[in-house]
């Protein structure tokens, strides 16, 4: 991997704490990636970084091979098309550099794991006996109703 550099690419967002919280995901990942060149965040569209800007960086950082994976948990339309789209669009810019776009990050057997642990998390604040998770902290989620 010492040549090569990962994009991860989410849908991107008009909420910017979403955006924020991708960015933040990625340069969490790449403090503990360090056999990449370089991780960067994209976001597919809505907000910057784009996928080309994010290419552009670690293409700059001196990565030959660039991997772009759809921050996203299945197949679909935007790892079909969108996004090798956008990949072939901003390659130009790099001649001699091979790029790859990964499967996405669901049907992985530990996603399994991960929503068990939110599902916990979640009802245990809605029963009142944990506090609210970072995403909840300050909103009326994970809240048990009854229709009337």
């Amino acid at each position: 991997m010492e040549r090569t550099g990962l994009v991860i690419v989410d849908h991107g967002s008009r909420r910017a704490e979403s955006n924020v919280m991708h960015e933040e995901f990625v340069r969490s990942f790449a403090g503990e990636a360090s056999d990449f060149v370089a991780v960067a965040p994209a976001h597919m569209e809505l907000a910057a970084p784009s996928v080309a800007d994010a290419i552009d960086t670690v293409v700059a950082a001196g990565a030959e091979r660039v991997l772009v994976m759809p921050y996203f948990l299945f197949p679909g339309r935007h790892w079909e098309r969108d996004i090798p789209a956008l990949v072939a669009d901003a390659a130009p810019r790099h001649p001699g550099v091979e790029f790859c776009v990964t499967a996405p990050v669901g049907l992985h057997p530990l996603m399994h794991r991960v929503v068990r642990e939110r599902v916990d998390e979640c009802t245990r604040h809605a029963d009142g006996t944990a506090d609210a998770c970072s995403l909840c902290a300050g909103t009326d989620r994970c809240v048990w109703t009854a229709a009337e």
